[in-house]
């Protein structure tokens, strides 16, 4: 249960942690935000931020797009983060959400001259998808956002209509996911997720210039593909209809981790399962995010003091 906020510069209780009707944000969808997780570890009994500078670094990017100006430095922010979750007390797996906006009271469309705000809260969390071994998804009638229209690079709050779209006609037509294609017809992601394909030991991801979020899962997966495995990545343009030849298929995210996709428009990925390689990278990822393995300790940022 939440019960604090990092909210007009100092952690607060969440009761406290309001806006107003005519904030800006809430009325034109003038915010970017980031989703962090962090990882119980039973067996140390510590909670593991994962890349929370990397995410950080993202947050502040999009800030630049949208034009809003935060007074912390990416370390701060980690900071503000641990102290947060330090006063939570969680000793389970946890999600944190810091939200920058445009907090000016009133009514006008526009980025200049407006106020900026930083609130950060966090939540006990699981599972983002139940069928995680073997999800079904479809392929949205729902086209990705372009760059030039609202940039996917950055996660801005009022893009994600356009997520919640493809999301609910997915779930609504018996589905647990949607995959979106870019205004040329060709696989951007998942609703609010990256995807990967494996053709012929390949393991094959959209490029960032499909319109896709610069995804710290999906930079993480592709490193550990490389240099734990030795399996070879590309990143290129994936064609509709090469979903339905794929001898796997994920989504990863930080809030979707890593999902198999067992089946794409009822046609039958693979096996239907998840496949060796989904497995593999998935088995290892868990590992890592708890902080159970040493050559990638750094990426996680311990919230209690030992």
């Amino acid at each position: 249960m939440t019960r604090y906020a990092y909210f007009g510069g100092a952690i607060v209780p969440i009761e406290e942690a309001k806006v107003s009707i005519m904030t800006h944000g809430l009325n034109y969808g003038t915010g970017c935000f980031e989703g962090i997780r962090a990882y119980w570890n039973d067996k140390e009994e510590q909670l593991y931020i994962f890349r929370p500078a990397e995410h950080y670094e993202r947050l502040l990017r999009s800030c630049r797009i949208i034009r809003i100006s935060l007074p912390h430095s990416v370390e701060e922010l980690v900071t503000i983060t641990v102290d947060l979750l330090r006063q939570e007390g969680f000793r389970e797996d946890s999600y944190v959400r810091p939200l920058a906006y445009k907090s000016s009271l009133g009514i006008g469309v526009r980025l200049h001259g407006i106020e900026d705000s930083l609130a950060i809260f966090a939540l006990p969390f699981g599972k983002y998808i139940e069928s995680e071994e073997g999800a079904r998804a479809c392929v949205s009638s729902w086209r990705r956002m372009d760059d030039n229209m609202a940039p996917a690079r950055a996660k801005l709050t009022g893009i994600y209509v356009n997520s919640a779209l493809a999301k609910s006609e997915a779930m609504e037509n018996g589905f647990d996911e949607a995959i979106v294609l870019n205004q040329d017809g060709h696989v951007s992601e998942g609703s609010a997720e990256n995807l990967f394909i494996v053709r012929d030991g390949i393991l094959v991801t959209p490029p960032v210039t499909d319109n896709i979020l610069e995804g710290i899962t999906r930079a993480t997966v592709i490193e550990i593909a490389r240099e734990r495995f030795g399996i070879p990545v590309t990143e290129r343009t994936i064609d509709r209809s090469e979903l339905y030849v794929a001898d796997e298929c994920f989504f990863c995210g930080t809030g979707v981790q890593i999902v198999a996709i067992g089946e794409i428009d009822r046609r039958p990925v693979g096996t239907g399962k998840m496949g060796p390689i989904t497995r593999k990278l998935r088995d290892f990822y868990f590992s890592l995010v708890r902080g159970n393995e040493p050559k990638y300790q750094h990426w996680c940022t311990p919230v209690y003091r030992k």
